[in-house]
């Protein structure tokens, strides 16, 4: 009988994913919903496969930790799409492959960013407040129509093209800018969208700008002051993607100064972020704690995908997922 594959998860998994892994003959599987720093250290000692998601960070120091203690490690699998809290690269170095579940969480992540759209046009969260509080603020919370508006689309990935997509059912006009695609109209659903190759374009046209782009050395602080500075006045910035791509200061400093008139944030840059927060308390700003992916049929698909992924890798060496 062959040995099992150790894989240890490290923040949490759906019920049903987690069920089909410790009831497979392939895995031996151990589970956690919060993992420490050292027991990730251990984790990555002790184990073929660490599945992490955003909360567990395995950056160089860890993987060399790994690597100088005789590690069997062989695969680091994202429970999601975004991989800047791994260093991918030093893995790689090391012969430790990095896989992610990209598709399995970009519905959700679309529609989370639609959501966010819909509550800066029409004042929900600020209406919802005011309720709330025994007050009936009809007369100054008048919002704005999306149809009709151009929607600009930073990253036209998996889930930039759904959000492409639905904003083209609601009748938005939109745009679209991603600088690592190349032949972005061969793409679905990008047949009849505006391309620019110049952000510049795309931010000045723009009524609303929403950004799923990765976060990475070319991408940090992508919309500064300068970028803010070529948006239209009174347009929305929205992030659903990661912390980090947009200069908090130069955002605030637009909303103060009337550029922006609205900011609609799902991702920090430190989560949880550290409170009080001029950024989460400024009336202008409408923010989530990083909800984009949680819904229950995405931690569903997202479990199952990596499942599949994870068991083709040891049966027929698939590098399905792998980066």
């Amino acid at each position: 009988m062959s040995t099992k594959v150790k894989i240890f998860i490290a923040d949490g998994m759906s019920k049903d994913a987690l069920e089909m892994f410790e009831a497979s003959d392939q895995f031996d599987v151990t589970f956690q919903k919060e993992t420490t720093i050292d027991e990730l250290k251990a984790a990555l000692v002790a184990n073929e496969v660490v599945a992490i998601r955003s909360a567990s960070k395995i950056k160089k120091d860890l993987i060399q930790y790994a690597k100088e203690s005789s590690s069997k490690l062989k695969l680091i699998i994202r429970l999601g799409a975004g991989v800047d809290n791994i260093d991918v690269t030093f893995a790689k170095e090391c012969g430790i492959d990095v896989m992610n579940t990209a598709s399995a969480n970009a519905l959700s992540a679309a529609e989370h960013t639609i959501a966010l759209m819909f509550a800066v046009a029409r004042n929900v969260p600020q209406a919802y407040a005011s309720l709330k509080h025994d007050e009936w603020r009809r007369a100054e919370l008048v919002g704005f129509e999306l149809t009709g508006k151009t929607l600009g689309v930073v990253g036209c990935g998996q889930i930039g093209r759904i959000v492409i997509q639905k904003a083209l059912a609601l009748g938005m006009k939109v745009c679209g800018f991603d600088p690592f695609m190349k032949d972005l109209k061969a793409y679905k659903g990008l047949e009849d969208v505006t391309i620019y190759e110049s952000l510049d374009d795309l931010l000045r046209l723009s009524d609303l700008v929403t950004l799923h782009m990765p976060k990475g050395p070319q991408t940090a602080r992508m919309i500064n002051a300068e970028k803010i500075s070529k948006m239209k006045t009174g347009s929305v910035l929205v992030n659903v993607a990661r912390g980090g791509l947009e200069d908090v200061p130069a955002v605030l400093e637009a909303l103060n100064n009337g550029r922006l008139r609205a900011y609609a944030v799902d991702v920090f840059e430190q989560e949880p972020p550290t409170f009080p927060s001029k950024l989460i308390s400024h009336p202008k700003v409408i923010c989530t704690p990083h909800l984009g992916a949680s819904t229950v049929e995405a931690q569903d698909r997202v479990g199952m995908v990596a499942y599949h992924q994870i068991a083709a890798y040891f049966s027929d060496g698939s590098r399905v997922g792998v980066l």
